[in-house]
């Protein structure tokens, strides 16, 4: 059995690695051996969300998995499809929701019938992942435009450590088209999304936050919209999502709460860095543009994309697409572009 080999350590050598792998293992299906996992982290391996998504993915799609537990350096993911119409995915710790639903979404471009997943547990909004607004205003905003479908119900948000989120996601039939998205025009406004647990009212973060990331933006002159809103959660946590809406494109940047830092400060350091990504020029932020990778790939039609920063990620996103794929990826001038 021919079996394409990974090696988990390449480059940026994160879990986004483990994610890309096995989604095309399952798209091509051809097994896959990845080895050196996570080797040059504190906590090398296997940690709890990269096995929960991987172990959920297989049993939807009635694949096999050797090697997959807690901490383990190799795993070998042999794939099938014999797909099933819904999936829970029941979640005991604050891992990302985000990441998970990005591992299966590749994949769900395929599919001829709907998927409901189910997810119970986990966090919406945590460290070293997109927020849930990222993922819903930005990311599945991007692929609505070039063809895919989803619906997004978020029942309970949930923050870092203990999650406790409830997050019901559909993905309808789809085709994905040609993506060209060079040219962003100009800005129309930016929007700032500022949410919170219910226990954080009396200290009026979510406002606080907003005000941060107003003092910087004023400045610019460009039309400011807010969203703000207090969640019901097990445990305190805040998040900030500012997104700036341009004519054919749409740029975004996180920041997250932390224990003994003014939320005033995450919302200017968010607004910063959002400026930063704005003034690159390119119509996908540095985060986006690693995301978006394996769409470029599927789209089956000669594609581009404009990115702010050619990151460690995205070449690392690239390279195991291309164990797969063959070379069909060019960068040029921060273009990035199927052959």
């Amino acid at each position: 059995m021919v079996m394409t080999e990974i090696d988990g350590d390449y480059l940026e050598g994160g879990g986004q690695i483990i994610r890309s792998a096995c989604a095309f293992s399952l798209i091509t299906q051809e097994p896959c051996h990845i080895f050196n996992i996570r080797q040059k982290r504190e906590n090398p391996g296997l940690q709890q969300q990269h096995l929960l998504g991987i172990q959920a993915l297989a049993k939807w799609s009635g694949s096999k998995i050797e090697g997959d537990f807690l901490g383990s350096q190799e795993i070998k993911f042999f794939p099938a499809r014999q797909f099933e119409e819904k999936a829970l995915i029941s979640i005991p710790t604050a891992a990302s929701i985000v990441l998970i639903l990005q591992l299966f979404l590749p994949v769900l471009v395929f599919l001829r019938k709907p998927l409901e997943i189910k997810l119970r547990g986990g966090a919406t909004d945590t460290f070293f992942s997109p927020t849930m607004d990222y993922f819903q205003f930005v990311f599945l905003n991007f692929l609505e435009k070039y063809g895919i479908s989803a619906n997004l119900n978020i029942i309970q948000r949930g923050y870092y450590p203990q999650g406790k989120a409830e997050v019901n996601f559909q993905v309808l039939p789809s085709r994905l088209k040609k993506i060209d998205l060079a040219k962003r025009g100009q800005i129309e406004k930016i929007i700032l999304i500022s949410g919170a647990s219910d226990s954080l009212k009396d200290k009026m973060v979510v406002q606080r936050q907003i005000f941060g990331a107003r003092e910087i933006l004023a400045k610019t002159n460009i039309l400011l919209e807010e969203k703000r809103q207090y969640y019901k959660s097990s445990c305190p946590g805040s998040h900030i999502c500012l997104i700036a809406k341009f004519e054919n494109a749409i740029l975004g940047v996180d920041g997250w709460g932390k224990l003994g830092k003014r939320a005033e400060d995450i919302g200017k350091e968010t607004a910063l860095e959002l400026l930063r990504q704005e003034k690159t020029r390119a119509c996908l932020d540095k985060n986006m543009a690693d995301q978006i990778i394996p769409y470029l790939a599927i789209a089956k039609q000669k594609s581009r994309v404009k990115v702010s920063e050619v990151t460690s990620h995205l070449k690392t996103n690239i390279w195991v697409i291309e164990q797969f794929l063959g070379k069909i990826f060019e960068i040029k001038e921060n273009i990035v572009s199927i052959k």
